[in-house]
């Protein structure tokens, strides 16, 4: 009996343990954000984690003008790892496999994109921080985001 016990845990703890190296994904990305410099303004949109994906939404602007949008999506493979999907002005989508992820940042990279080859946000905070970039870095575009309606 005791052997059985012991071959079922061992059973049991094997196929749990590709669920415990599956990544998160980044619910603390979730909620309405938004940058104001003067008349311009970015915003972004993130549900919550759901059927193993997120899904976002991003637009920028000046005054009442819309300038850009995005739609974007975080989703989880079968394989647990995180891809970061993006299509600007619903076009073609480009994505972005996670680089590296730790308890309130992540980062995407696809280095055989044009601009941007590295997506990256993390929490200060109670502010959501995005950047793009190249790969070494240059290039970079930063967004500081608050909590919309705050």
């Amino acid at each position: 009996m005791k052997k059985s016990v012991s071959i079922m845990l061992a059973a049991l703890m094997l196929g749990a343990a590709p669920l415990a190296q599956a990544a998160d994904l980044p619910e603390w990305l979730t909620g309405e954000w938004q940058q104001e410099r003067g008349d311009r303004w970015t915003e972004e949109l993130w549900s919550l984690p759901r059927g193993g994906v997120m899904i976002g939404m991003g637009r920028s602007g000046r005054g009442e003008s819309l300038q850009s949008w995005e739609v974007m999506r975080i989703v989880r493979a079968a394989d647990g790892t995180l891809t970061l999907h993006a299509a600007p002005e619903g076009g073609k989508e480009t994505i972005f496999p996670v680089l590296e992820q730790g308890v309130r940042d992540i980062s995407f990279a696809n280095p055989d994109h044009d601009y941007p080859q590295r997506i990256r946000y993390w929490r200060e905070g109670r502010l959501l921080m995005a950047e793009t970039a190249m790969m070494d870095g240059s290039n970079a575009q930063n967004w500081t985001y608050a909590p919309a309606g705050q």
